[in-house]
């Protein structure tokens, strides 16, 4: 079908899809007017394998505390690692932090547009980097993630699911961009959306799709050859880790060893190899006289 003189892409209507998203979208603060680059930035990097509603608070109170880049570079990389609280995958945090010391020194406190030049900061991968260009400076570029992939492959090709990251990804999406780059940076924002909050992973409500045409739809729903594998999160080296971090997060300075000791006594061997772990990633420190703190606090 047309619609306002355009050709739809791969079966994906662009202006439908906008059309939708402009009237569907939720109303998330880091989209809303007047959030910069480093805001934006910030929430990429916290929604990652995050959910929404657990990011949104953090990063309210991380704008307030950490206006600008060199704010947060000022900040001992603990105190950032304490606010970072529950989000999991700390690491995101200590390289946040890196990043916001180069963004404060080689950046004048600002946030590149160049997706290359971002691809050089500390902690910023393909994705972040794309979704940066995208969605605070309005860029032409495919901003490719799960969600994307998933709407991509089912209404494009017809398939349940997307599989394994493919090196085709990127060009899949950037057929479907409209010509217009202001249109383009929304139907981005579109296409995630919609995988996000409708054509979603495991219980797709297709009813409430506003796509005119959809390839999986029309191949009679197959089913998915991925197999899916749950994984646990009790009893693991993570859990493990998280436990640790815990105790000097709460702790007001450095503490001794036996209280990480009781904060994980179901394995030892597991418990060392957590500890070990985080003093490789360079999340805590041990002081000389033997104790143990948060990255910087020691």
């Amino acid at each position: 079908m047309k619609r306002g003189g355009v050709e739809p892409a791969g079966g994906i209507d662009s202006d439908v899809l906008i059309d939708w998203y402009e009237h569907s979208a939720r109303d998330l603060p880091w989209r809303r007017p007047g959030v910069t680059a480093w805001h934006i930035l910030m929430s990429e990097i916290m929604l990652q394998q995050t959910p929404v509603v657990r990011v949104e608070p953090i990063w309210r109170e991380w704008v307030a505390r950490w206006p600008v880049p060199s704010a947060m570079a000022a900040a001992a990389p603990g105190e950032v690692l304490r606010a970072w609280g529950k989000l999991g995958y700390p690491r995101r945090a200590l390289r946040l932090h890196e990043c916001a010391g180069v963004l404060a020194t080689d950046h004048d406190d600002v946030v590149p547009a160049d997706v290359d030049v971002l691809l050089g900061l500390p902690g910023i991968g393909a994705y972040t980097a794309r979704a940066v260009a995208c969605f605070a400076y309005g860029q032409r570029v495919p901003v490719v993630d799960t969600n994307v992939r998933r709407v991509v492959a089912r209404a494009v090709h017809g398939r349940a699911e997307a599989g394994n990251p493919r090196a085709r990804d990127l060009a899949d999406t950037e057929e479907l961009l409209p010509v217009r780059v202001d249109r383009a940076a929304v139907f981005s924002a579109a296409l995630m959306e919609l995988g996000a909050t409708v054509c979603t992973a495991r219980t797709p409500d297709c009813d409430l799709c506003p796509l005119p045409r959809c390839g999986w739809i029309e191949a009679g729903r197959p089913a998915s050859d991925v197999v899916r594998r749950t994984q646990k999160y009790d009893g693991t080296d993570r859990q493990a880790r998280g436990r640790l971090l815990d105790v000097l997060r709460g702790a007001s300075g450095p503490v001794e060893r036996v209280a990480l000791d009781l904060a994980w006594t179901r394995d030892p061997g597991q418990r060392d190899r957590a500890l070990d772990s985080l003093l490789v990633d360079g999340l805590i420190e041990q002081t000389r006289d033997g104790l143990f703190a948060l990255a910087g606090e020691g």
